[in-house]
């Protein structure tokens, strides 16, 4: 069954992604060849007009075939004959697309649930919060800077940077404050801490949750590239990374986990799952990577400040190497996902 469910949320993450990339074709006249779900060898398929709809024997990925896309084409409907903004719009949103599904799931999660407010409830003796005179019941609303609108923010910032002095304001009966924490390293949950605890859910009206789904997708943008920076900075490894096998995994154990409370309690844990891997989609796949739609917008850019096109082939090899590359980095991140699963 939990395989089931990863399948079924990984199916509909893809086809949101490409659905971005399918739409924007049609309205720029574009023709699709192909719209499939999977890779490998078609198992199902149909012709609707001039595009076939089919879906693969592998359950992972899909596409968006559009003619001329990746090689010349006389057709006047194919992908390389429309002008450069036309093709940015249509590479840009399939990313997009999953920003706007990750919103929609968001309103309806927090609709749902509600949202953990940063207000914090108990403040630890012996820790900096203390020292610095804070309360419970004070709202943080700063960190060096940065808005902060969930509690989660306050440990994600905390995790991202570990040990650093922070310049934190927070709200006490209208007024604003300011206090400097410096963490303290808590042997027994093994991570630093400022000293205080808090996470109070409060539920708003439809036009706070639509304010705060923007919010929560934004936490999970930054929660991306501050995962990205620390694998970059060796705050993590590949040892740490997980690629589908592993995502299907960790979906089957939060389902099995959450469904003993009921299948409410399942859905609603699978909707923020959902959230968190659409969103982190959406900023891998506009990272300026061969292969990657950010890394054909990076082409597209480049020919619209030129007025000229890159030579195609030079093109085409940049991305077939790229597209090599994303296959050993899949083929060992995998490795290492399976290597977990029977450790």
């Amino acid at each position: 069954m939990k395989i089931i469910i990863a399948l079924l949320i990984f199916s509909i993450i893809i086809i949101f992604h490409e659905l971005g990339h399918f739409s924007l074709a049609k309205a720029n006249g574009i023709r699709v060849n192909e719209f499939c779900l999977g890779l490998g060898p078609t198992i199902l398929g149909m012709t609707k007009g001039e595009t076939k709809y089919s879906l693969k024997l592998l359950p992972f990925g899909g596409a968006c075939m559009m003619e001329g896309e990746d090689g010349e084409s006389t057709d006047d409907r194919a992908f390389g004959k429309k002008s450069v903004w036309a093709r940015i719009s249509v590479v840009a949103a399939g990313p997009v697309f999953n920003f706007i599904m990750a919103f929609v799931f968001s309103f309806i999660l927090l609709s749902c649930n509600g949202y953990d407010v940063p207000k914090i409830t108990e403040v630890s003796e012996g820790f900096a919060a203390e020292q610095a005179g804070m309360q419970a019941g004070d709202v943080i609303v700063k960190m060096n800077g940065k808005h902060i609108h969930f509690y989660r923010e306050v440990s994600s910032y905390s995790m991202f940077h570990a040990g650093e002095t922070v310049e934190v304001t927070y709200e006490r009966d209208g007024k604003r404050y300011t206090a400097e924490l410096t963490p303290l390293y808590d042997e027994e949950l093994g991570r630093y801490r400022y000293g205080f605890v808090g996470g109070e859910v409060e539920k708003g009206n439809v036009f706070k949750n639509l304010l705060y789904s923007g919010y929560e997708v934004k936490y999970w943008i930054d929660t991306t590239f501050g995962s990205l920076k620390m694998l970059a900075t060796g705050g993590v490894t590949l040892n740490d990374m997980s690629g589908p096998v592993g995502l299907v995994d960790a979906i089957g154990d939060s389902y099995e986990e959450s469904v003993s409370y009921g299948y409410y309690a399942a859905f609603l844990q699978m909707l923020y799952i959902c959230i968190l891997i659409s969103a982190n989609l959406g900023v891998m796949n506009l990272l300026p990577l061969p292969a990657l739609d950010g890394g054909r917008l990076v082409f597209l850019i480049v020919e619209a400040i030129r007025g000229k096109k890159v030579d195609p082939d030079k093109e085409g090899m940049v991305h077939f190497i790229g597209l090599m590359l994303l296959m050993l980095l899949m083929v060992v991140v995998m490795f290492n996902d399976i290597r977990k699963i029977f450790m």
